[in-house]
């Protein structure tokens, strides 16, 4: 049942079929259309939810794109919400790339051009000192995880303003497709905060605000402020920040993760993903990861989340800090991060190398010998043949993993990995790579998503309530995820399990994680006897309620 309304204010006739948190359609039973004043103005054949699913189906199969798919799932769910889900869950690995990424991304660019009505809420920079009263604008009050961006940096777009808003609705909508979370308890949020891009600002359908963003103080006393009014207004929440510029994404992710229940999928998301397939294909090869070492291409607040996750779980395996450090080395677009350098952010000193300055990818691979090669660039076609054959040529099995989205800023592709490696790599990419026949043998690219990721973690924190969450929970994540990698597809070079078992791959994830976390005395609420069965009882699952008369 929504927590929009209750049973007794529950609408009647055409409100209650335009209410999509309580419309069943032609689910409606006889009964129902007599209470609730419903006769004559459905279709007089009651339907099952199955057949309504199957319907769905057929609707979209005629769609030409994705792109046409996305706005009728959109549609869909503005009409009803539990049929919307019923669909998307009924097969995960179809629907996610519409849902999310690769689809999302064009969804996006298009953002304030297939408007149709508002989902979630927009706070603006002209809202500032009143926050906390708009949030409360919003009718649920138990909200548990609110996913909020600048749209600073999305997908490898750039800064594309409140046109990035179609990311959190599609992150959240996979917390309950993938993880089960109620949809009650999300919330997707824009900040508002102008934007760079200048062709937005002159386009006349853009929907945001017309302005360069803020910085310094200015930009953080807004933030301060948003993140001040989430724990008043719901104690309870989890802050999930998504796709902010960089600088902005390690500044506040550091700010906060001490102070408040919050998380940076970009951050620690990716990260924990791509600890996850290093996991799985160091099983492959039966070496550990301190005996690797790691050339990142990009150090952004991605690569620097990633490197810094390897810092932590290299430490668990038994090094130093220092130790770490010394087995990671990464480039940014202005080349090798060296001692030299002057215009390195804090978090990408430490990982500064005392080497010669250069901007060439192939030299640092012969200079570093990498075994794992690592690509945040967003450089499409970055690692190229002479890289990959080089790093071939130092190591028997190499992990490549070209992480940036959308598949042109892919720094090479499944294809291009197997042939070039003569099928040694151990690969996964950003994006879902169709599998590859090279001499005779199938290759199965991984997708390094994070939709492995979040959903559990979400469900987790939501049945544990936790004052934080820390790296070694993300830890977990990443271990969880790589344990129901089965032998079978690890001899066939899978790095992470298959996508149609989403649901069950997070549930099992979720109850890893909540075991941690009540292990750690970092839940807020009673440990359960049996943590499955508890959180098994908190799963959403999409059904219609029985509408009855009023006593």
């Amino acid at each position: 049942m929504s927590q929009f309304t209750s049973h007794s204010t529950i609408a009647k006739g055409l409100p209650l079929i335009h209410d999509p948190y309580h419309n069943k359609g032609t689910a409606f039973t006889e009964e129902e259309r007599r209470l609730y004043g419903l006769e004559g103005l459905l279709p007089t054949h009651v339907e099952t939810l199955e057949r309504q699913v199957e319907r769905v189906h057929r609707h979209l199969e005629v769609k030409s794109n994705d792109l046409d798919r996305y706005i009728y799932l959109s549609g869909l769910r503005d009409q009803n919400e539990t049929l919307f889900f019923c669909v998307i869950m009924s097969n995960p690995e179809r629907f996610v790339p519409i849902v999310y990424a690769p689809t999302l991304a064009t969804v996006c660019q298009k953002f304030s051009h297939i408007y149709r009505r508002p989902r979630g809420m927009y706070i603006s920079l002209t809202m500032k000192g009143r926050i906390e009263s708009v949030l409360r604008n919003w009718p649920v009050r138990d909200i548990r995880f609110i996913c909020v961006t600048t749209g600073g940096r999305i997908l490898g777009l750039g800064d594309i303003g409140v046109n990035g808003m179609g990311i959190p609705i599609g992150k959240l909508d996979l917390y309950t497709a993938c993880g089960s979370v109620p949809p009650d308890a999300l919330l997707p949020i824009q900040l508002d905060i102008g934007t760079t891009n200048c062709a937005l600002r002159a386009d006349p359908f853009y929907l945001g605000l017309r302005r360069e963003p803020p910085k310094g103080e200015e930009l953080d006393a807004f933030v301060d402020e948003f993140v001040q009014a989430v724990q008043h207004v719901f104690p309870q929440c989890c802050i999930h920040f998504e796709d902010w510029k960089g600088t902005d994404a390690i500044h506040y992710l550091e700010k906060y993760r001490q102070q408040i229940l919050c998380y940076n999928d970009d951050i620690q998301g990716t990260a924990a993903v791509t600890l996850a397939g290093l996991i799985t294909a160091l099983k492959i090869k039966e070496e550990t990861l301190q005996q690797q070492r790691f050339l990142f291409f990009g150090a952004g607040s991605s690569g620097i989340g990633i490197a810094d996750m390897l810092v932590s779980a290299l430490q668990q395996e038994g090094l130093s800090e220092q130790e770490a450090i010394a087995r990671i080395t990464l480039m940014d677009v202005n080349g090798l991060l060296e001692t030299t350098r002057t215009d390195l952010s804090s978090q990408q000193r430490r990982y500064a190398k005392d080497l010669p300055a250069t901007k060439d990818l192939l030299s640092v691979v012969k200079t570093v010998r990498p075994s794992v090669l690592i690509g945040v660039s967003t450089v499409g076609g970055a690692f190229t043949q002479e890289v990959i054959e080089t790093i071939c040529s130092f190591h028997e099995r190499p992990i490549i993993l070209p992480l940036s989205l959308p598949e042109s800023h892919a720094e090479c592709t499944a294809q291009q990995a197997y042939e070039w490696s003569k099928g040694k790599a151990l690969f996964a990419a950003g994006i879902q790579f169709p599998e590859v026949t090279l001499n005779g043998n199938v290759f199965h690219p991984g997708q390094a998503n994070n939709f492995y990721i979040f959903p559990s973690i979400g469900l987790a924190v939501y049945a544990t309530c936790p004052k934080i969450i820390t790296d070694a929970v993300v830890i977990q994540a990443a271990h969880a995820l790589s344990d129901q990698v089965t032998l079978s597809q690890r001899e066939c070079g899978r790095l992470f399990p298959m996508q149609a078992d989403i649901q069950r791959v997070s549930i099992t994830s979720a109850c890893r994680i909540a075991e941690y976390i009540f292990d750690q005395g970092l839940a807020t609420v009673d440990r359960p006897q049996d943590i499955r069965t508890y959180i098994e009882g908190l799963l959403y699952k999409p059904h219609y309620e029985t509408y009855k008369g009023e006593d």
